[in-house]
């Protein structure tokens, strides 16, 4: 069935009228603009008054310009201040029954009119495909609910609005959504929305950008242009497939219904009454409700601060004294230190960095727990991080005889640089033991560093100083002597993985016997120097 609508009356020679394919208004969509005062809400009241019982509508009106179409051709008026979910279940009935319906977000501020519209919308949009029979959707101001760029709404509210308008344009006429949107101004409405559309209806425009616009989209010249500033109210260019295939300028016809809210009218003042005007407007009549509010008092502005008081303010401020914490004795600053350095000598990131770097990463830690940090010198930390470093962290097992000769060894690792103090006392404890020589992997981890190639030559440096004598049995092991302590290490892999020494119950990894016996101390390690 094709439908032919009267939209008015051309402005041509013979002014004939000006008809409308709404079968193919249908398919192709419709954009209306025009600044404000142009006629847009007009011409679509004079659409939607010609299509009643053609077709079923849906109107978006922010304003409530449309509301009347109630009382005259019983659409069904939706306040838009519903939840979102209500109005998702309403417009999803409002297809199943094929109801017209308006509706009104007057009372609502623009994000929640944008919110309600794009619930609305969704649940047109999201209907059952049994239900998607063909509908106008006109939404007046599209410029809200399509914005072309962000405003004082949010980001969430803006980004749903514009995705349920471009779901109308772009991809509404498969579920017989026909988009029909009006704008005061191109180049406020979003893109996507506006392109898809392939009538227009151009009114009265004056700034050049939207005229340019506008003969862009009805391929009209620069003289062409100038024209929409000459059309008057109610005259509109029309183009597309559904109204003309070449511009076409037209006079919208009369409606039978008006808006709430008409344009202003000039009417005469009333005429000055023989009372005192003054006291007629100064004094309260007897019938005129009492004042329900009362002006709150005005306070004196505050006077502005200057930068000099601001800055004998500031030097003035004097912070209310902390609490004193109670004083740590020295087993506890003992504790707290050892445990420091057992994290950094744990910490796999602090191996390969210079000690003076390791240095302020102790001092941080230390306050961090309320130590003082600096009262160990940077030399007694180099050396007692070399300590950590070789595992003497916690006391291990070994010979009870061994004692005397383990302060022997801290001793002659006294004599020592700070950066072999720990390779030498890993050898000590592995001679005094008995266990196997470590690989040069472990004695690397206990200079602090990651090159087997620098522990063998510091291992050499050791050995030129006459306190070590290495030699290799005829498997290849190291086996390292130490003269001082009269004790020499079992044979050991050069090339053994760090991890790899005292196997569990006593046995290491080269199947020989730990001697079993009292625990080996190491006094005064970790002690204050």
């Amino acid at each position: 069935m094709t439908v032919g609508i009267e939209m008015g009356l051309s402005m041509g020679p013979g002014a004939e009228p000006a008809r409308l394919d709404l079968e193919e208004l249908l398919a192709t969509r419709l954009l209306v603009q025009g600044n404000s005062g142009s006629g847009k809400s007009h011409l679509l009241r004079r659409l939607l008054e010609q299509s009643v019982g053609a077709v079923q509508q849906v109107v978006i009106d922010p304003e409530g310009d449309f509301v009347t179409l109630g009382e005259a051709y019983g659409h069904v008026v939706v306040d838009g201040a519903h939840g979102e979910a209500d109005l998702q279940a309403i417009a999803a009935r409002v297809r199943a029954h094929r109801v017209s319906v308006v509706l009104t977000l007057e009372s609502l501020d623009m994000e929640a009119q944008m919110r309600a519209a794009a619930a609305f919308l969704g649940g047109l949009f999201e209907a059952e495909r049994t239900h998607w029979h063909p509908a106008l959707i006109i939404v007046d101001e599209a410029q809200i609910f399509a914005p072309a760029a962000a405003g004082d709404v949010s980001d969430e509210a803006r980004k749903a609005s514009l995705g349920a308008m471009t779901n109308l344009m772009c991809r509404g006429r498969k579920r017989g959504l026909a988009g029909i949107i009006a704008t005061q101004r191109l180049a406020k409405l979003a893109k996507n929305v506006a392109a898809e559309a392939t009538n227009f209806l151009m009114g009265r425009t004056f700034l050049d950008i939207d005229m340019a616009r506008a003969a862009d989209l009805l391929g009209l010249d620069r003289r062409g242009a100038e024209r929409f500033r000459d059309l008057a109210r109610g005259e509109f260019v029309a183009l597309g497939p559904a109204l003309s295939r070449r511009p076409l300028a037209l006079r919208i016809g009369p409606v039978t219904t008006s808006a709430r809210s008409g344009s202003p009218k000039l009417v005469p003042l009333p005429a000055p009454a023989d009372a005192d005007l003054r006291a007629l407007i100064l004094t309260r009549s007897p019938d005129e409700p009492a004042q329900a509010w009362a002006p709150a008092p005005r306070t004196p502005p505050t006077p502005r601060a200057t930068p000099a008081d601001l800055m004998r303010e500031l030097s003035a401020y004097r912070p209310e004294p902390a609490e004193a914490p109670e004083p740590m004795s020295a087993d506890e600053i003992r504790a707290g230190l050892d445990a420091v350095l057992r994290g950094i000598a744990a910490d796999p990131d602090a191996g390969g960095q210079p000690v003076a770097v390791v240095y302020q990463d102790f001092l941080v830690r230390c306050r961090m727990r309320g130590l003082d940090g600096e009262a160990m010198s940077l030399a007694a930390f180099r050396r007692r991080l070399g300590v950590a470093r070789a595992g003497f962290d916690e006391a291990d097992a070994g010979p009870s005889e061994a004692d005397g000769r383990w302060e022997e060894a801290q001793a002659a690792a006294a004599a020592l640089p700070d950066e072999v103090q720990g390779l030498f006392l890993l050898l000590a404890r592995a001679a005094l033991a008995s266990e196997p020589c470590p690989g040069d992997e472990a004695l690397a981890r206990a200079i602090g560093s990651r090159s087997p190639g620098r522990a063998k030559r510091l291992l050499a440096y050791v050995e030129t100083r006459g306190t070590i004598v290495c030699r290799m049995d005829y498997k290849g092991n190291r086996i390292v002597a130490l003269p001082a302590l009269n004790c020499e290490t079992a044979p050991g892999d050069p090339k053994a993985p760090a991890g790899e020494g005292r196997a569990p119950g006593g046995e290491d990894k080269a199947g020989v016997a730990k001697p079993q016996g009292g625990a080996l101390e190491m006094p005064g390690l970790f002690a204050a120097e």
